[in-house]
């Protein structure tokens, strides 16, 4: 049993929401059994008698709150469930008790998980469909005016949907910490992937060996994000805090334990957890999640275990080392270099990104066609042009930090394309400024 403290030293926030009315299918790695482990852990453990844990229930996100980071198609309401919705209000719960000062810290424990829905959703991907870290990330600056935010994911999967949605934000580091992509879904997620024309150097990818354990996350926590996130200086840390680099996660290939999670976490001590990925049910989760718990109020995680823990089974290869050292400094050149997007190119100008995305649940593809509207006084908008699945999408989204030229030009450019849209062809106006979502 594990030693607690009478009193958590940092006042943290519980939000637990396993959405029982929610699969893929009964026996899909991502299912309700996921949390309820955890749940059973947190009573067995005691956690709910410790002085200073809190627990809250989720709140239901709105449609706006998923309108405001996708443009969905057919609709948001045509593809979400209620559970989805709960998993969003889940976040959301989570980033109002910490910014109420109900909590210091707060972890949202809740599924459907959400980071690999992209700006642009036709239906399930990744197992997501919302993306609840951006949708949470959007529902902070709109409802508490905050700017600066660094998200870092931990799932052992490249977090593609965060990245896609904030690839062109300045004032969104984004670092994920993942599996390489050529072992491992969605593919992705490699170091030349470093921030749109208006944000170069603000998306780190730390693509790890298939193997890494403790020192092979210790090692790009203590040289790559514990100094890009002093650099950056944000005024929120948050976590995208997948578990599926767990040594026995049955998706993955990777070599972490819960010790290597609670130490994680302290290092760093995040404001804001969410979980994502994870699917040892029994082996890793509740010993994880305990640990991720712990960490975060300032408690003991010594005697956090997985029952068959052993550490001579962790022990890294001088070749791993070299080869994470070398990713290691890739990352930390890209970020030094991250002022050279203000020299030229977002001068008026625009830079078209295309890409191909595969919605693996379902089985169909997307093609994108991305436009950055290029600005000298703010990132600029951007228009999208996307189809799949029987479904035309054409929107233009405006960010939260655009100025009002840009805000403008993207209401023109909507207008022009809603007179000439085609019979099948959606229309959507994205303006975070003012937040609007109009379709037509």
């Amino acid at each position: 049993m594990t030693k607690y403290m009478p009193r958590a030293v940092r006042k943290t926030g519980l939000i637990l929401f396993p959405a029982f009315d929610w699969c893929i299918t009964p026996s899909h790695p991502e299912r309700e059994e996921r949390l309820l482990y955890t749940r059973d852990q947190i009573v067995e453990e005691g956690l709910e008698d410790v002085d200073g844990i809190e627990f809250f229930n989720p709140e239901l996100a709105e449609y706006a709150d998923i309108d405001r980071v996708h443009l969905c198609a057919p609709s948001s309401k045509a593809l979400l469930t209620e559970s989805h919705l709960i998993s969003a209000g889940g976040a959301i719960r989570a980033a109002k008790a910490v910014m109420e000062k109900e909590v210091e810290r707060a972890f949202a424990i809740v599924r459907p998980p959400g980071h690999h829905a992209m700006q642009t959703v036709f239906g399930d991907r990744g197992f997501c469909i919302a993306n609840i870290e951006a949708i949470m990330v959007e529902h902070l600056r709109r409802h508490y005016g905050v700017r600066r935010i660094a998200i870092v994911d931990t799932d052992c999967h490249h977090g593609d949907g965060t990245q896609d949605i904030f690839y062109n934000d300045p004032d969104l580091l984004f670092i994920s910490l993942h599996q390489d992509g050529r072992t491992l879904y969605p593919g992705s997620g490699f170091q030349n992937e470093a921030g749109g024309p208006a944000a170069q150097g603000y998306t780190i990818n730390l693509p790890l060996p298939p193997g890494t354990g403790e020192e092979g996350f210790s090692m790009v926590t203590d040289r790559v994000v514990l100094p890009l996130l002093d650099a950056f200086k944000p005024e929120l840390v948050l976590n995208s805090a997948g578990q599926d680099n767990h040594y026995s996660d049955p998706l993955t290939n990777m070599n972490f334990t819960a010790q290597g999670y609670a130490r994680l976490n302290k290092a760093i001590n995040p404001d804001i957890c969410v979980l994502e990925g994870g699917y040892s049910i029994e082996g890793a989760l509740p010993y994880t999640n305990l640990g991720i718990i712990l960490a975060m109020a300032g408690l003991d995680t010594s005697n956090v275990r997985e029952p068959d823990y052993d550490p001579r089974r962790f022990v890294q290869s001088a070749l791993m080392n070299g080869q994470i050292e070398g990713i290691c400094q890739n990352a930390l050149d890209i970020f030094a270099a991250r002022k050279k997007w203000d020299t030229g190119v977002r001068r008026g100008e625009e830079v078209v990104e295309r890409k191909s995305i595969y919605y693996d649940t379902t089985g169909f593809g997307v093609d994108q066609v991305r436009h950055y509207k290029l600005c000298p006084d703010c990132p600029g908008y951007t228009e999208v042009e996307a189809s799949g699945a029987g479904e035309l999408m054409h929107g233009f989204t405006v960010p939260f930090n655009a100025c009002s030229k840009c805000q403008q030009a993207a209401r023109d450019a909507f207008a022009r394309a809603a007179k000439a849209k085609g019979p099948r062809e959606q229309v959507v106006l994205q303006d975070r400024v003012a937040d609007i979502y109009e379709t037509v």
